[in-house]
């Protein structure tokens, strides 16, 4: 808990979803943060006589949830957003991965600087990147990227990725954007002692995160669980994205993806996997088994043809799942609160129609699903006392929301609601709608300066 001469934050009069086990709401609420750690949280006002209260909030017309927890991106691809819109994943990539391979540290500096600004204004407190494109000579990318998320004052988990199937031996990115064996388990180990803390309130974690099976070797796969485990830290790929994934996992290691993955010690409670599109009822049960969590990316499955994913058989199987933007080159607007709305409408085209999800689910995907998912379920992910002071306040009383009587219907399924105020480790780091500790204009300009750097790069091939 806080220390008692910790300072108080107030925050009163506003709706609030707690999303704790038994989804408790308040019509009228407070919040009081005390340091980095959530209070108190109740129906009416704060109580009386606390001391060291630095500030008092009137969040009347607002909203207050747990801060959004994004579970899959890729930050690099900020700078080739708009680029092979009418593909498919495969064609996607091939078309791509010739001007990813020339992404070097200012790049990626300014482009994860895009991504955590467009996620965090929109309410995301805990962000993740999986970054697994590492050119020859292209710099520290590893520290640009978590440089850029302390910047911006977002919860962050680094997914350190890797590739070491290229063309040559038959995978889709060229020979120099992918590295050996030993380079990736040697660079990722590396990352993993510098960066990665385990301590409850840490605001930077590492995974070990090889890219995907079409991409990295089956040692790699092998390789890379067993050093999550000896260094203590979760792993993350993707997995089950595509029809073409499966054919392919099919022709290469004789069995799907899942069952591929079982035999590379990648399934448990300590892995999330990314998309997971084409599941059937036993790899559902095995996910379920090991405790295996899923990052569902409705956007990008829609962009990119993937199709969609089961994600209520998932739920009644009781699968860990949360949310993911994705990368920004298979979902253009980078931010995940839209994943909300875009979670519950694209899962009700599938077989169980309006039944399959509902608004306060879809709002427990994108908080407490994403917690669990990061292995963070003790620290956030809901508005309880002694939990970590992530919060966001939405106003809910302009024209966009005003008349929904019921505020997570409305943040839920109307437009995009505006942030007032965001707190992350409570500290803000959004006022109004704007970013407190970044420039937002100045980062503008940088990333659309490095995406044209970066075309004029990839077009002199």
């Amino acid at each position: 808990m806080a220390p008692p001469a910790a300072q108080r934050i107030v925050i009163e009069n506003c709706a609030i979803a707690t999303v704790d086990a038994g989804d408790t709401e308040y019509a009228s609420g407070h919040l009081v943060l005390a340091g980095n750690r959530i209070e108190s949280v109740g129906a009416g006002k704060a109580p009386e006589g606390l001391e060291n209260v630095a500030r008092r909030i009137d969040a009347s017309g607002h909203l207050a949830t747990p801060g959004l927890v994004n579970t899959h991106h890729h930050f690099y691809q900020w700078i080739t957003r708009g680029l092979a819109t009418d593909h498919n994943l495969f064609d996607w990539l091939v078309a791509l991965y010739p001007v990813w391979a020339r992404i070097d540290e200012r790049m990626t500096y300014a482009a994860a600087q895009g991504s955590l600004a467009m996620m965090a204004r929109g309410g995301v407190t805990t962000a993740m990147d999986h970054h697994y494109v590492f050119p020859r000579g292209c710099g520290d990318l590893s520290g640009s990227i978590i440089r850029a998320a302390a910047e911006t004052g977002v919860r962050f988990t680094l997914a350190r990725g890797s590739m070491d199937r290229g063309e040559k031996d038959g995978g889709l990115p060229p020979d120099f954007a992918v590295e050996t064996l030993e380079g990736a388990l040697a660079a990722t180990e590396e990352t993993v002692r510098e960066h990665h803390d385990a301590s409850f309130d840490a605001m930077t974690q590492v995974a070990v995160a090889p890219c995907s099976p079409f991409s990295v070797s089956t040692e790699l796969m092998r390789q890379g669980a067993e050093l999550a485990r000896r260094l203590g830290v979760r792993l993350h790929t993707h997995g089950s994205e595509t029809v073409e994934e499966e054919k392919f996992c099919h022709e290469l290691f004789g069995m799907g993806p899942t069952d591929y993955f079982d035999s590379t010690g990648w399934l448990g409670e300590d892995v999330w996997m990314a998309h997971c599109v084409h599941m059937t009822d036993s790899d559902i049960a095995a996910f379920a088994r090991t405790r295996t969590g899923v990052a569902h990316c409705p956007s990008s499955n829609a962009r990119l043809a993937a199709g969609i994913a089961r994600v209520p058989d998932l739920l009644a199987a009781d699968v860990p799942v949360g949310l993911g933007v994705d990368g920004t080159a298979s979902n253009e607007s980078g931010e995940l609160h839209t994943e909300l709305r875009n979670a519950l409408l694209i899962n009700r085209l599938g077989a169980h129609r309006e039944a399959a999800l509902n608004a306060r689910q879809a709002l427990r995907l994108g908080t407490y699903g994403g917690a669990q998912v990061l292995g963070r379920a003790e620290q956030i992910g809901s508005l309880e006392p002694g939990k970590l002071a992530d919060v966001v306040l939405w106003k809910m009383d302009t024209l966009a929301h005003a008349s929904i009587a019921d505020p997570v219907t409305a943040l839920v399924l109307g437009a995009a609601a505006p942030v007032t105020a965001s707190f992350v480790n409570g500290r803000q780091i959004v006022d109004h709608g704007r970013l407190v500790a970044v420039d937002e204009d100045a980062i503008a300009r940088s990333t659309r300066e490095e995406a044209q750097r970066l075309a004029r790069i990839a077009a002199q091939g």
